[in-house]
């Protein structure tokens, strides 16, 4: 390939900020409080117009390569604060830090996306990431090596995402990072429950750990082990997980401040309805305050909890779990709830239309209305109005003739049973007045 041509594709930092920000495209931003303040450089300056940028920053998908001119890199970079390099073609790290190195109020850097697998930081130029505190790498292929190296010269970070990088296991790290608060992990290989262990050792002060998208088959630790572990850790995310038994959900009560969990997509869940699964985690769960994103309400969880108790309580003895005998000694033992067949009902009738008789089927949740059409197309009536009366067959001797008069009210209403009739007559023109009775 010619060297030439591959110099012509270069593209740095310097030139992609020149371009985006032109002092040719913001003059009539000046003092107008758009973000961008363009002021004269003195004649010297290696650039024309010197910009004071917004103090966030986004340059992504730009091509960018290399850093550019140090000096220019600092006067641009002077107040940025967050820095989105994202989808670029950064695969130096000499040339990340000398853009780090050069912004000297940088929290927050997004690296996702970027081509940085089998690129090393070496430990010696890693000192200019320091006062970094928000750090993204998502499908950079970072190695654990270089991730290290980063967190060890970090004092501050708090946040870290290393989403899509294909990590099928862990690598230790000898030096913690007790600063980390937030790790997400997520879109990766991890199945065994020793690579989060290591995760928890190396960053021991976490709050959130998201896994999503992992196919981690257990969580396997005892009480002791767990608490140790992941003391501070307030939420876990798990979703599409692998975890397929009930003692993986109720190992997560070891977490001793955990509130909040997101477990959906998981095998152990798949056989129950959507209400269903949320009832049997909140009930496992009496110290979680959040599920799915969702609060849950004191009410939710008595209701959640008297739910587990009867889901259990026609299983064989060594098939109970340790917390249904918890939530029986809270509740006592509970009766099974009457089942409501909440089917629409039906029932067959006579119905007697002068010297026909026809036996009916008729659905009881059905409008008088409606069984006046049913029958007209049924026994063919005129298209003039009809009257219906109910006819108890058990009854009739006492009540006569229960005129069905409100065309909205419902069939079940009347007590109307098998073998029961309708009588169907025509109405008829009062000889004083036009109207129908």
């Amino acid at each position: 390939m010619d060297p030439s041509s591959d110099e012509e594709e270069v593209r740095t930092f310097v030139q992609v900020i020149s371009e985006k920000y032109n002092p040719d495209n913001f003059r009539y931003c000046r003092g107008q409080g758009m973000g961008v303040v363009v002021l004269p450089s003195p004649p010297a300056s290696p650039i024309k117009d010197r910009l004071f940028l917004p103090s966030v920053l986004v340059l992504n998908d730009c091509g960018i390569s290399k850093a550019g001119d140090r000096s220019e890199v600092a006067a641009f970079c002077a107040h940025v604060v967050e820095l989105d390099l994202s989808y670029n073609q950064l695969r130096d790290w000499a040339e990340i830090c000398t853009i780090v190195s050069n912004t000297p109020h940088l929290d927050f850097l997004n690296l996702s996306m970027n081509p940085l697998s089998g690129v090393q930081l070496e430990p010696s130029l890693a000192e200019v990431f320091s006062r970094v505190r928000r750090l993204v790498l998502i499908n950079t292929q970072v190695s654990w090596d270089t991730v290290h190296t980063l967190t060890k010269h970090t004092p501050e970070l708090e946040e870290l995402f290393l989403c899509l990088n294909s990590y099928a296991s862990v690598l230790e790290s000898q030096t913690s990072c007790p600063s980390l608060r937030l790790l997400q992990i997520t879109d990766n290989q991890l199945q065994e429950w020793a690579e989060v262990r290591k995760l928890g050792l190396m960053y021991p002060s976490l709050d959130t750990l998201v896994l999503a998208n992992n196919n981690l088959r257990s969580v396997d630790d005892g009480q002791e082990s767990l608490q140790c572990l992941f003391p501070s850790l307030r939420s876990i995310n798990l979703h599409n997980s692998g975890l397929s038994t009930w003692e993986d959900i109720g190992r997560l009560n070891f977490f001793p401040k955990l509130e909040e969990v997101k477990a959906m997509g998981i095998p152990l869940l798949q056989p129950y309805t959507n209400q269903e699964r949320r009832s049997l985690i909140v009930a496992q769960l009496p110290s979680v305050s959040v599920l799915n994103g969702s609060a849950v309400s004191d009410g939710e969880r008595e209701d959640a909890e008297r739910f587990f108790i009867r889901h259990y309580q026609d299983c064989p003895e060594e098939e109970l779990p340790e917390r249904y005998h918890i939530l029986v000694s809270k509740y006592g033992h509970l009766a099974p709830l009457a089942e409501v067949d909440l089917r629409p009902r039906s029932t067959t009738v006579d119905v007697r239309w002068g010297d026909r008789v026809e036996p009916v089927s008729l659905r009881l949740e059905q409008t008088v209305g409606e069984l006046k059409k049913q029958l007209r197309a049924l026994l063919q009536l005129p298209s003039s109005g009809v009257r219906l009366f109910h006819i108890n067959r058990e009854m009739c001797s006492v009540l006569g003739p229960e005129e069905m008069k409100y065309g909205c009210r419902a069939l079940h209403s009347y007590s109307i049973q098998d073998g029961d009739e309708i009588l169907v007559v025509p109405k008829v023109k009062n000889r004083c007045s036009s109207s129908d009775f």
